[in-house]
């Protein structure tokens, strides 16, 4: 005979089940109908070529084969991907330091207005990213830009430039505009951290006379390590799925000469506008980059969660 007491806990723990299966089943219909099976048939599409509507043959994996061996598809996938990179390693580099600097100041007890000026770092994230790039594309312009107009009106004329028309500065004038706009996501997230560390290890280290650089490099930095690891998961992904930044400042051909092409360009005008001159959309071979950048992505976003992880463990450990 099973005890009362033991049947009544498994009756409330069912219950509990099957409350929460309730909550979660429409979750998991919406994810599974939108998120999980577009992305695994768009790896089955990956095997396959098109040719008219509807008609499809499977091809294995010749997609992939023409994808990294033919001449012309190599060489735009890799300056695409290379592109990404580069595009990643600006935010990574501008948001952070901005993002933990802003934390910092904004964490001082004698800030006035803290309110106001974190209002102020955030407004640019909440436009929408095609609004802020068509008007940045407008304040870059050469010939009437608020940019150029402010350098000319300084004496500093020779330093305006064709920014987004020139390849040796569009793809950083475009990275830049993007880690403006969401530098404020990275700086509520290190200032949440901030708030999470106890104020006895900066009183100790004050008490062991540490100076204020001292105190940033061997407490909130590395006590700031799981946040760093979550935005660098956060910009990885958006960085390799980013398109809108590059379609409002540039286009989807990634001007000039292809010096703004990124990943997700790439597989816009591969897999759905279709190539110059022909103009024909190639879903397998959109879908064999779309998956091939779904492999980075997981790999990188796992390095980043164990790299994370270990350090969380050795300072645990310590």
């Amino acid at each position: 005979m099973i005890p009362q007491y033991r049947q009544e806990t498994f009756r409330q723990r069912t219950g509990t089940a099957i409350t929460w299966s309730v909550y979660l089943l429409p979750a998991i219909l919406i994810y599974t109908t939108f998120m999980a099976f577009p992305l695994f048939d768009s790896v089955r599409l990956s095997f396959f070529k098109s040719g008219s509507f509807l008609s499809r043959d499977f091809v294995g994996f010749n997609n992939y084969i023409q994808l990294f061996l033919e001449k012309q598809n190599s060489n735009r996938f890799w300056s695409a991907f290379r592109n990404t990179w580069y595009f990643f390693f600006i935010h990574m580099t501008v948001q952070n330091i901005l993002g933990i600097l802003f934390a910092v100041l904004l964490m001082e007890k004698d800030l006035k207005g803290s309110g106001i000026y974190r209002t102020i770092i955030f407004i640019p994230a909440t436009l929408a990213v095609l609004v802020t790039g068509y008007l940045w594309k407008l304040i870059l312009n050469p010939q009437w830009g608020a940019l150029s107009f402010f350098l000319k009106t300084i004496g500093l004329g020779q330093f305006s430039q064709p920014w987004l028309g020139d390849a040796r500065y569009a793809l950083s004038t475009v990275s830049l505009v993007s880690a403006w706009q969401w530098v404020g996501m990275p700086t509520m997230m290190f200032l949440a951290g901030l708030q999470n560390i106890s104020d006895d290890m900066y009183e100790t280290a004050e008490i062991a006379g540490a100076n204020n650089w001292q105190t940033f490099w061997f407490i909130t930095l590395p006590l700031l390590r799981p946040v760093i690891g979550i935005v660098t998961i956060l910009t990885f992904v958006g960085n390799f799925n980013a398109f809108d930044v590059v379609f409002a400042m540039e286009n989807v051909n990634g001007a000039p000469l292809y010096s703004t092409d990124i990943m997700g360009t790439l597989f816009y005008r591969v897999g759905i506008a279709g190539q110059h001159p022909v103009s024909i959309p190639d879903p397998g071979m959109g879908s064999a980059i779309a998956t091939t950048t779904f492999i980075l992505l997981a790999l990188g976003s796992a390095l980043v969660l164990r790299f994370t992880s270990e350090s969380s463990e050795r300072k645990s450990i310590r």
